[in-house]
């Protein structure tokens, strides 16, 4: 991939794993630390995307502080997608699954009439690669390491928008083909989570614009040279550990890109 731009960035015996984290020389406030054992917790999968996890009073009675400690923790996880509250039911892992809202989460292009529409996804390819010097850089990988390259294209309408080229650590994702990937009903990044355990949490963003190859122009059914949308992607899963580096090629004749701030 030609990276031109950079990126828009189980069980629950252990005892060990229900100690209260050291605090850190820089004194973090406590409900931080105990917002880091639970993003721990959720890291080694000792609740599931989905899972509910246990109530405030539980977990203030886990870690020994008080529940206000915890809620407030919990309102951290909350705002970094995390996890999520349901009136009357308790708080869940987030998911990519779930509802509208997660599964355009990381959709930035949009319609420009307005109407939300989830565009469908056609695989072009899967292929194993090894990783050139800059991919290796974003992905805190080897040079020459294994690396899997997919491509696909996104449909809005029946016709094709975006073109997506994405780079994944082959490690981490040990058995993905196009066919698994065809046989999964639903967004790549709740394949990964589902299939592959990784959880995409954030991701770090970098747009410009190009202008379409005669290559690109054939994929996207447009006169060679016309002006696109360049959007450079790193993901992210937990401790900021970069799984996945993507550049969308978009057209922007009935599509723009949505950012909501704040």
């Amino acid at each position: 991939m030609d990276w031109t731009v950079g990126g828009a960035r189980a069980d629950n015996t252990a005892a060990t794993s229900h100690a209260m984290p050291t605090p850190a020389p820089s004194f973090q406030p406590l409900y931080l630390q105990i917002k880091t054992a639970l993003e721990k917790s959720l890291e080694t999968g000792e609740w599931r995307p989905g899972e509910a996890i246990p109530s405030e009073i539980e977990l203030a009675a886990r870690f020994k502080v008080a529940q206000g400690t915890v809620r407030k923790a919990i309102d951290a996880l909350v705002a970094g997608n995390l996890v999520v509250r349901r009136q009357g039911k308790g708080t869940f892992v987030a998911t990519h699954t779930e509802d509208a809202a997660s599964a355009f989460r990381f959709l930035r292009i949009r319609r420009d009439d307005g109407q939300d529409e989830y565009p469908a996804s056609r695989l072009l390819e899967v292929r194993r690669g090894k990783a050139g010097a800059e991919v290796a850089r974003l992905l805190d990988l080897k040079a020459g390491e294994p690396v899997l390259l997919l491509r696909r294209l996104l449909e809005y309408g029946g016709k094709p928008v975006v073109l997506d080229d994405i780079t994944l650590p082959a490690l981490l994702f040990k058995g993905l083909t196009k066919a698994r990937v065809m046989d999964y009903h639903g967004s790549m990044y709740g394949l990964f989570e589902t299939q592959f355990g990784v959880r995409m949490l954030k991701a770090e963003e970098r747009l410009r614009a190009v202008c379409a190859d005669r290559a690109t122009a054939t994929l996207l059914s447009i006169e060679p040279g016309t002006p696109l949308l360049a959007v450079d992607r790193v993901t992210f899963t937990f401790g900021d550990r970069p799984v996945e580096v993507r550049r969308g090629l978009s057209t922007t004749r009935q599509h723009h890109y949505l950012n909501i701030l704040g």
